[in-house]
């Protein structure tokens, strides 16, 4: 065995992987999660996995049962209406909620409960809606309905303290963030009298940290709001108390008969996996009774008349909240996963996740770098004095280089999937709330801001910076913009987390990735390098070229977005770059754009230009015929251009006619249509900043970023040479043009050069992605590692992983014209290096 195991098993041998249960966590996963092999899945705070045993179960269930319509009254209906009981009862039991007690409404999902809840809870202009800085977006969505009929809400921090006048016992302290109102002046026309009702919502667990509110806090708000609240307007009124279990019940027992929330709302494939898209509020009956539904629906009223105003509702809390028809095969398919927790019991799903939470932690705080300073941020403070039961299986953190500058989380993302490792990294989700900002990490704002030490002023800097969720701003004036978590499911192993120091070992593990990829140590040598930039990647001045000079080897134009490019002896260049290249692209019926990431067939459809004839060739071995596209005929419809966006920018294309686009359909297996950029407003600057400049130098056809990407034979050559598994040929690339002599990464250098007459600026390097990991092999899309893993060892460079240069073709006119210029190949190449 492992001897880092042995000592992992010696401190956690007794809660991990069920020791009494009915199997062991190896052969939990020998048997129902064989599709793990080789995987590492650690985002279970986004999404556990579903067993393979559990959905066979499922099929089997479905494919000899008749489920029929619950409304009906045939003898499938009465079946399905005998499962949907069975289920609500299944779910009540899991929280130990009496059905005297308790309902349990299904939804679409925990959001739809929260939404259920704010939609018809009895607001006031007397009301306020409180809630915990650590809550799901979803749960803060509440506030909108709260502020628009005329209640108050604020954000709250509780702390633990300790109560001098009762014995020093330990008391509960609330911090109150600002009142929110839509409406002040109506708000004091009169004082609160005590008789509105007002809600309290916070999460078993945040989804960030990983912290386990305490679940005392119930009866606490329920029954001492007017100590916990001494002061405030709001210390007095009923107050009810919502739980979000999305997330902490997947591992935590709520046990609504000792602690007695009025609503608590879950997802259920947070808790086993499947199915997706079902959710469930459980609310007690007497705070059901006083939401105020207004909608109705097919199935939630006994009789209506249709033209007058007449509706009689049903009376079982269940069928008056149960818009429509419920998804009863998702609901049949919910017991099935049920039996798989109830087998391992949930102490034992907790200890388990725990033991691994634990080590991982403790392995992470313990990385240093040479100069003894810590790698590895986690954002979860055993000083943080708040109510609290425990840790849940997260881990949220960033890593620091040795001089103390974050690394961002992009590039632990880019490195992670390299290693096959699947976590969640997430930026800062920027908008205005109120007049004041709001950011969201893993959806939960008020978490992200508190643990990653943004301020509102931070927040609105990079607000008007026009940073925004989704884009590669990881770090921001110092500061990440984001966070790296880690989460553990009940099917989670010791191999998917252990820390191993041979770094020789292929499948990386979490630990061992952190360590090759971001340790600097002396004397390292592994998969993964933290480096600066190597001598040979830094701007230094002039490069020396080798005795022959650089010369053009090879054009390459590729006339559509992803398919695969032809190679000429000589090619015309025009405002755009190379003519006609990247003119065209796929665009499916729901108007994404297609590409090889989606559509990886689109590498087998060739392509070729007569420039004499003006036609565009298309082949594909899905088509029988060779499809020509005359430039000049009639084949796009209509006058008008369609206007879409890439990255961001906007463009007009042309359509064509349905014989092309039926043709392109087969070609690559889906619905999809011909556009041609007829008009683009995609500009770049002399520093390479996106922007709107009408300036015709620098117009852009359907490219990610540039007119040109330029490959060095020589730099491919010393990629091989790193490389042991394969060899890669430069076209993997996809360049537009490939040199040859000179040293390798001379490019790299390069601030503009001069091919023939011609002049060119160099835009910097190119970030590679895992599109260059796929081949085309015997006409089946191939998926390695590689030459991406190599790169990343030795060309990373603030989060990029960069190979070759892209290039702008510098016109000699202002005006929008085509030049005459050509390119050819054997042209000598002339730089001038920064």
């Amino acid at each position: 065995m492992d001897p880092n195991k042995e000592e992992f098993l010696k401190e956690f041998g007794a809660d991990y992987g069920y020791p009494n249960g009915p199997k062991t966590i190896d052969e939990i996963r020998a048997t129902e999660f064989k599709r793990l092999n080789g995987l590492v899945y650690l985002d279970h705070a986004g999404a556990t996995l579903y067993s393979e045993l559990q959905m066979e179960a499922v099929f089997k269930d479905l494919a000899t049962n008749v489920y029929g319509n619950p409304h009906s009254q045939s003898d499938s209906s009465y079946a399905t209406c005998d499962i949907v009981r069975e289920a609500r009862q299944q779910v009540l039991d899991y929280f130990n909620a009496s059905p005297k007690e308790y309902k349990c409404i299904f939804t679409s999902g925990a959001t739809a409960a929260l939404k259920l809840v704010g939609e018809a809870f009895p607001w006031s202009d007397q009301s306020c809606f409180m809630y915990t800085m650590e809550n799901h977006n979803s749960v803060l969505g509440i506030r909108e309905y709260a502020l628009s009929q005329g209640s108050a809400a604020f954000a709250i921090d509780i702390e633990e303290s300790l109560d001098h006048s009762r014995g020093n016992l330990m008391s509960v302290k609330v911090s109150q963030h600002q009142i929110q109102r839509r409406n002040e002046a109506r708000f004091f026309e009169k004082e609160p009298t005590g008789g509105a009702y007002n809600l309290f919502a916070f999460p078993s667990e945040c989804n960030f940290s990983g912290l386990r509110f305490s679940l005392d806090l119930v009866k606490i708000i329920k029954e001492d709001s007017d100590r916990i609240l001494e002061g405030s307007p709001f210390c007095s009124g009923r107050w009810m108390v919502l739980i979000d279990a999305a997330k902490g019940c997947a591992t935590q027992t709520l046990d609504l008969s000792k602690h007695p929330a009025d609503f608590v709302v879950i997802s259920f494939y947070k808790l086993f996996g499947y199915p997706t898209g079902l959710g469930a509020l459980i609310a007690r009956n007497d705070a059901a009774k006083l939401l105020k539904k207004t909608y109705f629906s097919g199935g939630t009223v006994a009789a209506s008349i249709a033209d007058t105003d007449f509706i009689k509702r049903r009376q079982e809390i269940e069928e008056l909240f149960e818009d429509g028809t419920t998804s009863f095969l998702s609901i049949a398919s919910i017991r099935h996963g049920f039996k798989m927790l109830n087998s391992l019991t949930m102490p034992s799903i907790s200890r388990h996740t725990t033991s691994l939470t634990t080590y991982v932690r403790k392995m992470l705080l313990a990385l240093k770098h040479e100069n003894g300073a810590s790698v590895c941020t986690l954002y979860r403070s055993d000083n943080v004095k708040v109510v609290c039961h425990g840790w849940g299986p997260i881990i949220s953190f960033n890593l620091r280089r040795p001089d103390n500058s974050w690394f961002g989380y992009r590039e632990v993302e880019k490195l992670a999937s390299l290693s096959q490792i699947q976590l969640r990294v997430r930026n800062i989700e920027w908008e205005r709330t109120l007049g004041f900002p709001q950011t969201g990490c893993f959806c939960n704002p008020g978490a992200c801001a508190k643990y990653l030490g943004l301020s509102h002023s931070d927040l609105l800097s990079n607000i008007e910076a026009g940073h925004v969720c989704w884009d590669d701003y990881d770090v921001v004036n110092g500061k990440p913009a984001g966070a790296v978590r880690v989460s553990f499911g009940y099917m989670s192993t010791y191999e998917d987390a252990k820390m191993a120091y041979l770094l020789w070992m292929w499948l990386l593990k979490f630990i061992d990735f952190v360590r090759t990829s971001f340790v600097s140590l002396p004397n390292q040598i592994g998969r993964y390098h933290l480096r600066e930039r190597p001598s040979s990647f830094l701007n230094e001045g002039p490069r020396k070229l080798l005795a022959g000079g650089v010369f053009l080897k090879s054009i390459t134009i590729y006339p559509i977005k992803s398919c695969a490019g032809f190679s000429a002896a000589s090619w015309p260049l025009s405002s755009t770059g190379l003519q006609y290249d990247r003119e065209w692209l796929l665009k499916s019926l729901t108007g994404d754009i297609l590409t090889q990431k989606k559509v990886p067939e689109m590498c087998l459809i060739s392509t070729s230009i007569d420039l004499h004839q003006g036609i565009l060739f298309v082949e594909s071995p899905r088509c029988k015929e060779r499809l020509q596209i005359n430039f000049k005929s009639n084949t796009c419809n209509g006058s008008t251009g369609e206007d879409f966006h890439i990255h961001g920018q906007r463009y007009e294309g042309r359509s064509y006619n349905n014989e092309v686009n039926i043709w392109f359909s087969q070609a690559v297996g889906q619905p999809c249509c011909l556009l041609r950029c007829s008009m683009s407003n995609y500009y770049l600057n002399n520093s390479r900043c996106v922007g709107m400049r009408r300036d015709v130098q620098s117009r852009l056809n359907f490219v990610n970023e540039a007119q040109f990407l330029l490959i060095s034979k020589e730099s491919v050559s010393d990629l091989n040479d790193r490389i042991s598994s394969i060899q890669v040929n430069p076209m993997r690339f996809r360049p537009n043009l490939v040199i040859s002599g000179g040293e390798p990464y001379a490019e790299d250098g390069w601030r503009t050069l001069k091919i023939g007459d011609n002049c060119f600026t160099s835009q910097g390097g190119c970030n590679r992605c895992q599109m260059i990991n796929l081949v085309n092999e015997g006409g089946q899309m191939q998926k390695s590692n590689e030459p991406l893993a190599t790169l990343a060892s030795y060309r990373r460079v603030k989060g990029k992983i960069l190979f070759g240069i892209l290039l702008r073709y510098e016109t000699a006119d202002e005006v929008e014209q085509e030049t005459n210029s050509w390119l050819q190949v054997g042209q000598e190449i002339h730089p001038n290096s920064f």
